[in-house]
């Protein structure tokens, strides 16, 4: 039996008109999707096909890190519903970001909610310094390096350079892992040490070290060198 289309189902279960009248929070992310799909394909309407989008990459934050070629790769998704689809989650993670510029970055919760939607959205490691005035509020974020960490690349003159550019008034290191498991590596706790004695030095606030990895039922999603004693 072929699926319904969307202008079969009745306008006050269609996702648009349910978005109008109560809400986005009121649709499920198979019903948000299906919003920039707009049609389906024979026997999948907008919204089936949004929910094996999901199912094929696992999850929505898997499906947010896929390029738009890697998305276009389900039957019904062609390059333009790609491409909108790709910009919607590039959207979501600038809006946190400038949400994150007026926040007190003072605890770790509130270092993983600035940077965790861009990390989480990566496949591969990248390590970044969050820059913060005197208010602890953010200035900007470098990234000092992408792919397989190794403690050369993450030398703390590498690190902290961006600082003495910006004359930031302390730092906060973040790297991600794709495994989705925060638990910090050896070399991890080697650098997180070397930067804080540099850091000492230059007299520049070494505030926090956090891996990012994520949301899982009964962990959580971080891992911070401050919260844990280790700084």
């Amino acid at each position: 039996m072929s699926a319904l289309r969307i202008k079969e189902i009745p306008s006050h279960d269609r996702p648009r008109e349910r978005l109008t009248s109560s809400g986005a929070a009121s649709l499920s992310d198979s019903e948000l999707l299906a919003i920039f799909i707009r049609t389906g394909v024979n026997g999948l309407n907008a919204i089936e096909v949004a929910s094996e989008l999901i199912r094929r990459h696992g999850s929505l934050e898997a499906l947010s890190r896929c390029s738009a070629r890697e998305i276009s790769g389900i039957r019904g998704i062609g390059a333009a519903k790609a491409a909108e689809l790709c910009a919607a989650f590039e959207l979501g993670k600038r809006l946190a970001r400038e949400r994150s510029g007026r926040m007190r970055l003072d605890t770790p919760e509130a270092i993983y909610e600035t940077v965790a939607p861009d990390l989480q959205s990566l496949n591969q490691e990248s390590l970044r310094v969050l820059l913060l005035d005197t208010k602890l509020q953010l200035l900007r974020i470098e990234e000092v390096s992408r792919g397989s960490l190794n403690e050369s690349i993450a030398h703390p003159r590498e690190i902290l350079r961006p600082a003495l550019i910006y004359s930031a008034y302390g730092v906060v290191l973040v790297h991600n892992h794709p495994s989705g498991d925060p638990s910090p590596s050896e070399a991890d706790r080697r650098m997180t040490v070397r930067l804080r004695e540099a850091a000492e030095l230059l007299q520049i606030r070494f505030l926090d070290h956090l891996v990012i990895g994520s949301p899982q039922t009964g962990r959580s999603p971080y891992f911070s060198f401050r919260e844990n004693g280790i700084l």
